[in-house]
């Protein structure tokens, strides 16, 4: 299972989430605790928001923790919304492209999951994007397909029920004809103003998602950043976590739980 961070608030620099706390996203790399692979050396990527609609994106094939570059990079940007995620391959290669984020005009995904058996179920999942995104489509990774069917499902208008209606097909998909095939789906969006933040899973167990919210900051992490566990609160299986700009940030339900307050 791959590691990530997503932040949206005041603009700071990436390295105090990412680099700098106790327990990183560069620790984690090297020592996962709330994960079955402690390993996460499969490549990593960040992703931020600056003067342009765009994000801005730096993605390595190298482990997290031996990229040089790394450290500085995080130390001089600064941002109001940022990703970062480190990889454990599923079984597609190690590639740039391959690699999270991933971006596609103003939006900005990335992943913790998969989908079971993907060598069979690629073509059938790839059927979910539209001529005009798949274009897009530059690398072999079920996230990336993910990202694009969301987009095509009118992700672009309405990520919440666009992300909503590809999950659901997605669940059909994996359970159709008495197959039983996994599907798990922690994963971050993202359009310059607004974060979602998804936790799900189909014939299996959702992957940990947990988040800390204060003041129209949020951060939102795959297992707490430091060992003061108390202060994250998890995000509940089948439940999403909305921060719009300008809007409190809130848990709310995600194919069908109910809605709980998130600060």
């Amino acid at each position: 299972m791959c590691r990530w961070i997503a932040y949206r608030g005041e603009t700071i620099p990436l390295e105090q989430y990412v680099t700098a706390p106790a327990h990183s996203l560069v620790v984690q790399s090297v020592k996962a605790l709330e994960s079955t692979a402690s390993l996460n050396g499969d490549g990593f990527g960040l992703g931020w928001y600056g003067e342009h609609p765009e994000p801005g994106l730096y993605r390595e094939v190298r482990p997290a923790w031996s990229d040089e570059n790394l450290r500085y990079l995080c130390r001089h940007i600064r941002s109001h919304l940022y990703f970062a995620h480190v990889r454990a391959s599923t079984g597609t290669p190690v590639t740039r492209p391959n690699c999270h984020p991933f971006a596609c005009g103003r939006w900005m995904f990335m992943h913790n999951g998969l989908i079971g058996n993907w060598p069979r179920m690629r073509r059938q999942v790839e059927g979910l994007i539209p001529d005009e995104y798949y274009g897009s489509r530059i690398g072999t990774t079920d996230s990336e397909a993910v990202f694009l069917a969301i987009l095509g499902a009118g992700g672009d208008k309405d990520p919440v029920g666009a992300t909503t209606k590809v999950m659901s097909e997605l669940t059909e998909m994996v359970s159709a004809n008495g197959k039983k095939e996994t599907l798990r789906f922690t994963a971050a969006i993202a359009n310059g103003r607004d974060l979602y933040a998804f936790r799900y899973a189909a014939n299996d167990t959702a992957n940990t998602l947990y988040y800390r919210a204060s003041a129209g900051n949020v951060v939102i992490v795959s297992e707490p950043l430091d060992s003061e566990h108390a202060r994250w609160q998890p995000v509940p299986d089948g439940y999403m976590l909305v921060a719009r700009d300008g809007e409190p940030v809130s848990l709310e339900p995600f194919l069908g739980e109910q809605r709980v307050a998130a600060e």
